[in-house]
């Protein structure tokens, strides 16, 4: 399953405690198998003040969730959708399995 979900894409999550949430990839990990969406699984950290980042105190920020509880979101069906290819010439892009619309960049 490389290359299904890439950075800037729009995602609905299908599981876990955002379950329904929608958000654009912040970064894709493809190591661990992992995503960062923007606005899902915030997590609070305490940073301590250093010469980057003057301020001190209580930072939230988005924490990685794991691929399969992802899926790419289709904006003219209006929901989640599985993702297939087609070929464009010499180029392969990615479809809407149910309307078979390309997913924008």
């Amino acid at each position: 399953m490389p290359g299904r979900i890439r950075k800037g894409d729009q995602v609905a999550v299908i599981a876990g405690k955002d379950k329904g949430h929608r958000g654009k990839v912040l970064q894709v990990l493809p190591k661990t198998g992992r995503v960062i969406v923007e606005g899902v699984n915030k997590q609070k950290r305490h940073q301590k003040a250093s010469r980057t980042v003057m301020q001190a105190g209580i930072v939230t920020k988005e924490g990685a969730i794991d691929l399969s509880n992802v899926m790419l979101y289709c904006s003219r069906c209006g929901k989640p959708s599985r993702v297939g290819t087609r070929m464009d010439g010499d180029v392969r892009e990615r479809v809407c399995r149910s309307c078979g619309e390309p997913f924008a960049r």
